[in-house]
C-alpha cells in the first residue's frame, strides 16, 4: 500500500518506518533539511530492538501524496489548517486520513477541509529527530483510533483493516467508541508534563524527582478534570495513575514542547494548557496552574531566555 506522511518529524518518521520495514511504499513531506537527508540516504529508524535506514520517498510538497491510500497527518496543532489546504488538492478518492497530533480538536478542524475521511487517533509514543532524517525511538508506540462516521469517498481501509495493518507493522493498535474520552487522557498527560518538562530543560524522570513537582502535577491533573468534566467529557481508566507510569515508563524523554523550544519553534502549548484553560473559561471552571504554565511558556516562545 502507498502511505503518505505529512509533517516529517519525530511521529512521522516513526510510524512511517515502521510501516516502511513492513514493506509499504511510504512517502514523507517535510521540511527541506530532512528531506534532503531522506533523499541522500534514506530513513535512519533507531529503537532498542533494531537500528536499520529504510528507503522512503521524501519532499517538501504535499502533491508527492497522491495515490496515497493511508494519509498519517502529523503537523503540530498550530499548523492544522496550512497543511490541510496544501494537501486537500492531493488526496485519492477513498484515501483515509488519520490525526497523529496532540490535542482534541484537531481532526474535527480538518475534517472541515479536506473531502476525505479523517479519523482522530490518539498516540501514546517517545520519540525524538536525532538528526536531519534520523528518527529515534525512545518508547512504547500504540495508538488507539476513532473511527467516525465522516465524509469522504468509502475508501478500502475500514478500522478492521486499518488495525490490522499497523499491528502487522509492529505498531500496537486498537479502537475506541470513546475518543473523545481518550484524546482527554492524552491531553491531560501532556499538560502535566510538556510545560514543566520545557521549563526545567529535564526529562521525566528527574523532573518528578524534585521537590514539589509531583504535588504541582497533582493539581495541574484535577483542573485538566474538573474542566473535561464540566465538559461533558468521560476519561476512561485511572488518569492520575496514568500520568504517574509516564515518569516511570519515559524516564528519558523530554517532552515535545522542550524539544520546540530548544530549537527556536513556535510549540503546541495553546493546544495544550491553553486549550484547558479556554475550556475552562467556556465552563466557569478555574485554570489557575494550567494558566500560569501556558504564561510561562509563551513567554520562553516569546525571547525570554531561563540562565
Amino acid at each position: 500500500m502507498k502511505i503518505g506522511v505529512m509533517g516529517a518529524g519525530a511521529v512521522g518518521c516513526y510510524y512511517g518506518g515502521m510501516l516502511a520495514r513492513a514493506g509499504h511504499e511510504v512517502v514523507l513531506v517535510g521540511r527541506a533539511l530532512h528531506v534532503e537527508a531522506l533523499q541522500r540516504r534514506g530513513l535512519r529508524l533507531q529503537t532498542a530492538a533494531f537500528d536499520i535506514e529504510l528507503p522512503v520517498q521524501a519532499s517538501t510538497e504535499a502533491a508527492a501524496l497522491q495515490e496515497a491510500a493511508l494519509l498519517l497527518f502529523c503537523v503540530k496543532s498550530t499548523d492544522t489548517e496550512l497543511a490541510g489546504l496544501e494537501m486537500r488538492e492531493h488526496l485519492a478518492s477513498g484515501a483515509l486520513v488519520l490525526s497523529l497530533q496532540n490535542g482534541v480538536d484537531n481532526a474535527e478542524r480538518l475534517q472541515a477541509l479536506v473531502g476525505a475521511a479523517v479519523w482522530p487517533a490518539v498516540v501514546y509514543v517517545a520519540t525524538e529527530m536525532a538528526g536531519p532524517g534520523h528518527v529515534k525511538h525512545n518508547g512504547r508506540g500504540e495508538l488507539v483510533i476513532g473511527p467516525t462516521a465522516a465524509r469522504g469517498t468509502p475508501g478500502t481501509l475500514d478500522a478492521a483493516s486499518l488495525v490490522a495493518l499497523l499491528s502487522a507493522a509492529g505498531v500496537p493498535a486498537e479502537t475506541s467508541d470513546n475518543v473523545a474520552g481518550a484524546l482527554w487522557a492524552k491531553l491531560v498527560l501532556n499538560c502535566a508534563y510538556n510545560a514543566l518538562s520545557a521549563l526545567t530543560r529535564l526529562p521525566y524522570g528527574p523532573l518528578v524527582a524534585r521537590e514539589g513537582v509531583a504535588r504541582v502535577m497533582d493539581d495541574l491533573v484535577a483542573e485538566c478534570l474538573a474542566v473535561a468534566a464540566a465538559s461533558g467529557v468521560s476519561i476512561p481508566g485511572d488518569v492520575p495513575a496514568a500520568v504517574r507510569r509516564i515518569a516511570q515508563t519515559m524516564p528519558d524523554q523530554f517532552s515535545s514542547t522542550a524539544q520546540d523550544l530548544r530549537r527556536g519553534r513556535p510549540s503546541e502549548i495553546d493546544h495544550l494548557n491553553g486549550y484547558v484553560v479556554r475550556q475552562g473559561e467556556a465552563t466557569g471552571t478555574p485554570t489557575p496552574v494550567n494558566r500560569c504554565l501556558h504564561a510561562l511558556v509563551k513567554a520562553l516562545e516569546g525571547g525570554l531566555v531561563l540562565a
